[in-house]
């Protein structure tokens, strides 16, 4: 459905020419936008609209498409503002007026973009397009009859469209009428024999009815149509699994996983299935793998300990019935089986609390209930082990307060430090930052060629770095002992990971020069991946490749902290001797965000934005503390702002994100 919405708006959007009157410059930044566009190259596109407004900030056509490259980003609340300005430079913009409605709607905010479906069809009411856009808004807001109506007149226009039959056929489905369900999936697939989703769909219906042999004829067909469609097999897998064809079940669960190797679901599912054959192994590593990536959904924790019970392994899984209570403390279950288990382990006193309470918790529950149902009272001990299906999104529908919601930040990363490294000058970027002329002089007055101002990492060689450093050496053995080559000795060990050595090195270069900010920048930054060094060697959890920036600890769970107080102190010193520095207050910001001080960290940013409108960096980070500080909406506005300078990670993150604000 969404692929559908894309495909027709950008083309309403390639549609429209620029206006007659524009000057030279102006419509070839614009046509050269539409290029990138018709390429799928939103990020180019960005760009080049960018310079567009730039020469014309009433071009209200430039930020019309530059909110379609984002929105087809998923930087919704970066489209949503460009869709905006362009609504208010020309307030009768039909195609603005439905973008922003299609973006507000993927934002979960309804009311607003029901109210621009108004305005764009009173505009145009011939155009067939907001009709079917509106339908799938109201049906999103559970609008069904008004949402057939809107699909009525979009058909009665375009009777073409099979993803218009697919939308009225679930809106019926929805009113609980599958008849009219069944005939428009079936007008659907006729419509297009070779769209899978119609297929889908009606095999979905044929399974909810237990009708396996069709659903499972359906689901063939949608394969044939498109190998790649992940949902396909994965229903397939419920036909197969309903059917009592495990092992047909695990092939099409595997093809999932192939298809999206995070699709925490399917390991689930497949998880679950494992174990009914005795794999409890496996099932092991699919539990974690889904504890890894949904970390707050309660079910995960409870089935995995009965598969640590069945390997005889007692003490992980009360473990994980203790994690499964701790998340959800009405789970009667989970305190009747790790009642069992402290059995075991001659528990007897916690086994007894465990049953009490289980017994508590029930006779709540009864004592709420009518008695011809049980559902609230089937919710904490019912059975767990049968196979979700794909609607159930997990973390989502009716199993809300068993899982929780994964908000994701531990996939969340802060951009690194920056420091003055080496780096080979035709690998760095043709438009240059921003950066004050002090900066600008000491490197002149290093006179190195390889030194630059960055948060990347080093792209000269290892077996390179360490012939310089030797290089320098040499330099100071022979008695150049000037604090410039006493730097330059500094970033060479830092960037081989001689810390101790560097640290030392640019505290002797401080020790002859010590009104020079830079010096300071770069023992902070060295004396911060010290802590990160010892760190990695000091903690298990971490992985065995040691990352080379702290920012990258921000989101593990570590039970020790350090101290980055003397990295801190050597930045005061910076910002004190250079108060326009930007990069040494975004340092700042990133090192009290490792400490847990998030408000300072933004005040921080903040500052280094203030000096440099255009760092991208500080914009992208905090966004992500924002996140962190449960102010999605202005986190998200940060990491449009950073992508639309540059920075792709930012995409990645919105993709996560943009839909949760509030």
């Amino acid at each position: 459905m969404r692929k559908f919405i894309i495909a027709l708006l950008a083309g309403i959007a390639l549609m429209c020419s620029p206006d007659a009157q524009a000057q030279y410059n102006r419509e070839y930044f614009f046509w050269m936008g539409r290029s990138c566009m018709m390429n799928n190259d939103y990020q180019e596109a960005i760009r080049t609209l960018n310079t567009l407004l730039r020469f014309d900030e009433d071009a209200f056509e430039g930020y019309f498409l530059r909110g379609i490259a984002k929105y087809n980003l998923d930087d919704l609340l970066g489209a949503e503002e460009d869709f905006s300005t362009a609504i208010r430079l020309n307030p009768v913009y039909t195609q603005a007026y439905t973008y922003r409605a299609i973006t507000r709607s993927r934002l979960g905010n309804y009311d607003d973009a029901l109210q621009d479906f108004r305005e764009a069809i009173e505009l145009r009411p011939d155009l067939p397009g907001p009709y079917y856009s509106r339908g799938v808004t109201r049906l999103l807001n559970q609008q069904f009859k008004e949402a057939i109506e809107d699909f009525d007149k979009f058909i009665r226009q375009e009777n073409k469209v099979a993803d218009a039959f697919i939308c009225r056929g679930l809106s019926y489905l929805h009113l609980k009428d599958t008849t009219r369900a069944y005939e428009n999936f079936n007008t659907a697939i006729r419509t297009n024999r070779e769209n899978p989703n119609g297929y889908n769909r009606r095999g979905g219906l044929y399974l909810d009815q237990e009708r396996y042999e069709e659903a499972e004829a359906d689901f063939n067909k949608a394969i044939e149509c498109d190998s790649s469609y992940l949902l396909s097999f994965f229903n397939r897998a419920l036909v197969y699994n309903a059917t009592n064809r495990p092992m047909q079940a695990l092939a099409d669960f595997d093809r999932v996983i192939q298809l999206d190797s995070t699709n925490s679901l399917t390991y689930f599912n497949r998880a679950m299935l494992r174990t009914q054959i005795g794999d409890y192994n496996r099932a092991l590593e699919d539990y974690d793998r889904v504890a890894l990536y949904s970390p707050n959904n309660v079910l995960v924790y409870y089935n995995r300990a009965g598969v640590h019970a069945q390997l005889g392994e007692i003490e992980e899984a009360v473990k994980d019935y203790s994690s499964a209570i701790e998340l959800y403390p009405d789970f009667a279950n989970a305190y009747i089986y790790r009642g069992r288990l402290r059995e075991l382990l001659q528990d007897s006193k916690g086994a007894r609390s465990d049953r009490e309470t289980a017994q508590r918790k029930i006779a709540e529950y009864r004592s709420r209930l009518s008695d011809s149902t049980y559902s609230i009272f089937a919710d904490t001990t019912q059975r767990f082990d049968r196979l979700l299906s794909f609607d159930s999104k997990f973390a989502g529908s009716s199993f809300d307060r068993i899982t929780g919601h994964n908000g994701g930040h531990e996939e969340m990363r802060l951009l690194p430090l920056f420091k003055f490294t080496l780096m080979r000058p035709d690998s760095l970027p043709e438009i240059r930052p921003y950066r004050p002329q002090r900066i600008e002089d000491f490197k002149k007055r290093i006179g190195n060629e390889y030194l630059t101002l960055s948060c990347r990492e080093s792209n000269i060689a290892p077996d390179t770095l360490v012939m310089l450093d030797k290089e320098y050496a040499l330099h100071l053995k022979n008695g150049d002992t000037s604090w410039t080559r006493l730097f330059e000795r500094g970033v060479s060990q830092s960037l081989i990971k001689q810390y101790t050595n560097s640290v030392n090195t640019f505290s002797t270069a401080i020790e002859l020069n010590p009104s020079n900010p830079f010096l300071y920048l770069n023992r902070s930054t060295t004396r911060a991946e010290m802590i990160d060094f010892i760190s990695s060697i000091d903690n298990s959890y971490q992985r065995i490749s040691i990352d080379s920036d702290p920012a990258n600890r921000l989101n593990n769970n570590s039970k020790r902290t350090y101290s980055y107080d003397e990295a801190v102190a050597d930045l005061n010193k910076a910002v004190k001797l250079f108060p326009d520095f930007a990069e040494a207050y975004y340092n700042r910001a990133n090192l009290q965000a490792l400490s847990g001080s998030l408000p300072e960290a933004y005040e921080d940013y903040s500052k280094a934005i203030e000096l440099n409108p255009s760092f991208a960096e500080a914009y992208y980070n905090r966004g992500v503390i924002q996140i962190f500080m449960k102010d999605t909406r202005k986190g998200c506005l940060d990491l449009s702002k950073a992508g639309e300078l540059g920075i792709l990670e930012a995409y990645e993150v919105l993709k996560r994100y943009a839909h949760l604000e509030d």
